[in-house]
């Protein structure tokens, strides 16, 4: 384990909350990458066979971007997620979960845009 590598580290604030996913989600990654642990939720690792020498250093690896990724979030979210084991399926629950938007103000913000109009003329 590297200098700074410590499980209980909080590697960006705010803590994401159900507004502020996609400049969280840009702020982990980059805290990740600055890690070299990225790996761990973009799906290029696969976990080993628990006979393989790299096993049990993965697995710390796995709990340690878990920590790091559960100690960003607000706490009913992490009470949401606290039983899911892989740094990967975390990520992909999260991202299922916020990345979407806000469909009904994203529907809202179009029709604002579209009725935009100078005196007579549209905009377009």
């Amino acid at each position: 384990m590297h200098t700074g590598e410590n499980p209980g580290l909080i590697l960006v604030s705010p803590p994401l909350n159900e507004t502020n996913y996609h400049t969280w989600s840009r702020n982990i990654k980059r805290a990740l990458l600055s890690k070299n642990k990225l790996k761990f939720i973009d799906g290029s690792i696969s976990k080993p066979s628990n006979n393989d020498s790299t096993f049990e250093a993965c697995e710390i690896c796995n709990v340690m971007v878990l920590s790091w990724i559960t100690r960003t979030l607000a706490p009913q979210l992490a009470d949401i997620v606290v039983y899911i084991d892989s740094a990967r399926s975390l990520w992909e629950n999260l991202t299922e979960r916020f990345s979407k938007g806000d469909y009904f103000c994203i529907s809202d913000l179009l029709q604002e845009v579209h009725s935009i109009r100078q005196g007579e003329r549209t905009v377009t």
